[in-house]
């Protein structure tokens, strides 16, 4: 069985390909990226990098972030407030979508094999291919909803 390439391993190579010389800062956001189960504010990406002992500037996080954005190696991820994370692009097409609670910010990530075959259905339907989507649901989570 081949292995498969991690995600940082990929966008590495996409912007190697692309003519992009290894940077210590971009290289950093892509670690911390490859790292998370999911969306980052640019903020959480530079505590954590602070919280390593990395001090970055904060408009560095934000370059490496449009770069990787404008090769498609991230998702951003509106949610709402002016407020927008980033995800990393998987290679082989796996992701999930989220719930956004209005009253916390709290972002929960979800899997719902049920809604990808809704969307290929409709895709059918309206005879169009969908290269690529974004659910984003919001409402109150538990947490909120009990307080």
């Amino acid at each position: 069985m081949a292995a498969t390439r991690s995600w940082d391993e990929h966008a590495h190579g996409v912007l190697r390909d692309a003519g992009h010389k290894r940077g210590g800062a971009r290289d950093a956001v892509i670690a911390v990226l490859a790292e998370e189960p999911c969306a980052l504010t640019a903020q959480e990406i530079d505590d954590r990098l602070r919280a390593g002992g990395r001090r970055i500037g904060r408009a560095s996080v934000y370059r490496g972030l449009d770069l990787l954005a404008a090769h498609r190696l991230v998702q951003r991820v509106e949610t709402g407030e002016g407020l927008a994370r980033y995800e990393p692009v998987r290679p082989d097409g796996e992701h999930h979508h989220h719930v956004v609670c209005e009253d916390c910010g709290e972002l929960i990530p979800f899997h719902d094999p049920g809604l990808e075959r809704a969307i290929e259905a409709l895709a059918r339907r309206l005879d169009v291919e969908v290269r690529d989507h974004e659910v984003v649901l919001r409402g109150s989570c538990r947490r909120c909803l009990q307080s």
